[in-house]
């Protein structure tokens, strides 16, 4: 593998290529620039839905975003959403019927493209008073399809909320983690940041065998798994979530030590 070099490359944000301050480096954006000069194309597979690309549009200026964990494919040139893989109102109503079922304290929130709505007692951490944010009932979020279904709960542990809305949803939705909070991320079912990067991979016809992958949570489990299973390389960084370094091909410097950049000057 000492000659391996990528033809895609793939990141994650949070944690990964953004540093704490919610900034990229110089350095990082110098390194793919070289690469992207070379035709490599450059993605961004996030968690984070299209609303909070703009910031990072301004600093790479275009290509492709697999955002929502999969669910939504944005063209950062554009800014258009390419495809959408939604949860359907049916799932929607069970699995949220269910959830406050086991456990009544748990609180609701959607995204729907450029749209975020939530529960009055669900406590957003970021988008507080934000364009295209505001409160719903239960009732009026599930009767519509959406990018992503987000479940709270603001006393039990990580871990053991997410097993229990794992354990709810079962083959009817993935779910998914990629915050330290007790906050389970819904999608449609086989919706991945797998699936979104195989998506847009296909576009360039390049298969995972080719694809390099940087991660740092448990949301880019799947991403990590289809590339490492073609033989393409799957990137931990140094403080990732143990379950993704367990299935890491190689390890990089963290997110403050520019560590994509660094794993790709080394090839």
């Amino acid at each position: 593998m000492s000659d391996w070099k990528p033809r895609l490359i793939a990141s994650d944000m949070d944690g990964t290529l953004l540093r704490w301050d919610d900034t990229v480096s110089e350095a990082t954006v110098a390194e793919l620039d070289r690469w992207r000069g070379d035709g490599v194309p450059v993605v961004l597979a996030t968690g984070r839905p299209p609303r909070w690309m703009h910031r990072i549009r301004e600093v790479l200026g275009s290509g492709t975003a697999v955002c929502c964990n999969g669910a939504v494919l944005l063209d950062l040139g554009t800014f258009e959403i390419l495809h959408e893989e939604p949860v359907h109102p049916d799932v929607l109503r069970t699995v949220t019927a269910e959830l406050r079922r086991r456990q009544p304290d748990t609180w609701f929130a959607v995204e729907y493209g450029l749209e975020f709505r939530h529960e009055p007692i669900y406590k957003p951490r970021w988008d507080v008073d934000a364009p295209g944010v505001a409160e719903a009932t239960l009732a009026e979020m599930v009767v519509q399809p959406v990018a992503k279904l987000l479940a709270r709960h603001e006393d039990l542990p990580r871990d053991e909320f997410v097993a229990l809305v794992e354990d709810v949803v079962g083959d009817r939705a993935t779910v998914t983690n990629s915050s330290t909070d007790a906050l389970a991320e819904i999608s449609a079912a086989g919706v991945t940041k797998a699936s979104g990067l195989a998506a847009v991979a296909a576009r360039h016809g390049i298969g995972p065998e080719d694809v390099v992958v940087f991660g740092d949570m448990p949301n880019d489990i799947a991403a990590f798994e289809w590339v490492r299973a073609a033989g393409g390389r799957a990137v931990a960084m140094a403080h990732a979530h143990p379950d993704l370094m367990a299935v890491a091909t190689d390890v990089t410097g963290t997110n403050e030590d520019d560590g994509v950049a660094q794993f790709l000057r080394a090839l």
